[in-house]
């Protein structure tokens, strides 16, 4: 233990699973933690925290540029709308983005999500190329702007540079619209590589692909090769849309997360975001294979897309992570809740995710720590949370703010889930560093005028 770690104090901390009295935190010169120590008194010269610790939560499936659409795809002109007509609008957005605005549009996003608790990000990164298609003379230009974004507010990253390289499982390319995310596995291989060398703190690197429907068998099998030794995330969306399921049944006679089992080596780095149509064997397969389940509630929700199976993921101990995705909802206790209020409502039950005969009888205390767990999975970490060895990344609650005040600490947890409306961090830190003081990001203003100047050139006004 370095005699030069800076000392954090903190009342209370969630510590293995429970709240744990007078916890001193050690953090080392490389911003991890050094010791975690309870139930010692405050040491002189400590930085006392001024309410109860959470670790960090990571967002384990984003798409920063989709924040420049949030509240703008919420009218319908015909008799129907649904995801497919959604994603031709976002198309549109995403040929206007420059690299200048995705800075812009992704520092506001990652101060908000810093913000709502998230002090991690994996970034689902397909938006490549120039708005013409053409690649940049820098193929790491949008990259970059992201990177610079996270920089900009201190949050981790997780680069996940995306495989896309067909429109559907028919197609013999992309369409027009998505020219500019265009890439073939290679491609992939040598944008992780970039990012891994371009040595940015706190960013990290792993590899997505799209979907099956975007991605050829062989550039799977590409890509799965290349990474054989490799122990880095590997994303894709799966089985979103009922749509997508049809499609991948009459191109391929299986199931897409069926496919996935019988064509795939499925293993730890696996990430399947959504898996929102999937069936009990499927489950069980995945389950068995280690392999991570990325679910979105608010996104999920926003575009249709139906209800995750989240008792059977549950009772089959899976891996399972959160992320806000196309960014409607930018805090996770609101992503928590709304999980668990779609079973409510399916089911017409409460607490489905508790399980009191395994003495977890706590709903937000479940799907807390699973999740916490779930995200770090995601994001490439071995150790994560309030740990020695991991980031020392942290959340402090607000105990007088709406939801929380004068609830008793057991419950502390349940009521920042199921009943504040906003969220309710005093300070947010990352890597040992406060990025988040009195509720507001260090550079709240700045980066706001930045994003509305970005808006303002995506939407001129009409």
């Amino acid at each position: 233990m370095s005699t030069t770690d800076r000392l954090l104090w903190a009342p209370q901390a969630w510590i293995a699973s429970r709240w744990q009295a007078q916890v001193l935190m050690r953090v080392g010169a490389d911003g991890h933690f050094s010791a975690i120590e309870a139930g010692t008194p405050a040491p002189a010269g400590a930085t006392v925290l001024s309410g109860p610790v959470l670790p960090g939560f990571v967002n384990a499936h984003s798409h920063a540029f989709q924040r420049a659409f949030v509240g703008l795809a919420e009218r319908r002109s015909g008799a129907d709308d649904d995801f497919w007509g959604w994603r031709d609008r976002m198309y549109a957005v995403a040929l206007r983005v420059s690299p200048e605005a995705l800075r812009a549009v992704a520092a506001q996003l990652y101060a908000e999500l810093l913000q709502g608790g998230y002090t991690q990000v994996c970034e689902f990164h397909y938006l490549h190329h120039a708005p013409d298609g053409r690649p940049y003379a820098d193929p790491l230009m949008m990259s970059r702007a992201l990177m610079q974004a996270a920089a900009d507010t201190g949050i981790g990253l997780t680069m996940l540079p995306v495989l896309y390289e067909r429109a559907g499982f028919t197609a013999p390319a992309l369409r027009d619209d998505q020219r500019r995310f265009a890439t073939s596995a290679d491609d992939v291989l040598a944008l992780r590589r970039g990012i891994a060398a371009a040595r940015q703190p706190r960013v990290t690197a792993g590899v997505a692909i799209h979907s099956l429907r975007a991605a050829r068998p062989e550039s799977i099998a590409r890509l799965e090769r290349a990474l054989a030794d490799e122990a880095t995330p590997i994303h894709l969306h799966v089985a979103e849309q009922t749509a997508e399921v049809d499609d991948c049944l009459a191109a391929t006679g299986c199931r897409p997360i069926e496919w996935l089992t019988k064509h795939v080596s499925l293993d730890a780095r696996w990430q399947l975001v959504h898996a929102t149509h999937a069936e009990p064997g499927e489950i069980e397969a995945v389950a068995r294979s280690g392999a991570g389940v990325v679910i979105c509630p608010s996104t999920e929700a926003n575009l249709g897309d139906g209800l995750v199976d989240l008792p059977g993921w549950l009772s089959h101990n899976a891996v399972t992570s959160i992320g806000s995705d196309s960014h409607v909802t930018r805090h996770w206790p609101a992503e928590l809740r709304l999980l668990e209020y779609g079973q409510r409502l399916a089911l017409r039950r409460r607490n489905v995710a508790a399980a009191p005969e395994l003495g977890l009888d706590a709903t937000a205390a479940r799907l807390f720590n699973r999740h916490l767990a779930g995200g770090a999975a995601a994001a490439g970490f071995d150790a994560w949370g309030l740990v020695k060895g991991a980031r020392a990344d942290l959340l402090v609650l607000d105990v007088q703010a709406g939801g929380l005040a004068g609830v008793p600490l057991s419950h502390q947890l349940d009521a920042l889930v199921f009943a504040t409306e906003a969220p309710a961090f005093d300070e947010v830190w990352v890597a040992g560093e406060r990025c988040v003081a009195g509720g507001r990001h260090r550079r709240q203003a700045e980066l706001g005028a930045g994003f509305v100047e970005a808006m303002q050139g995506l939407w001129p006004a009409g």
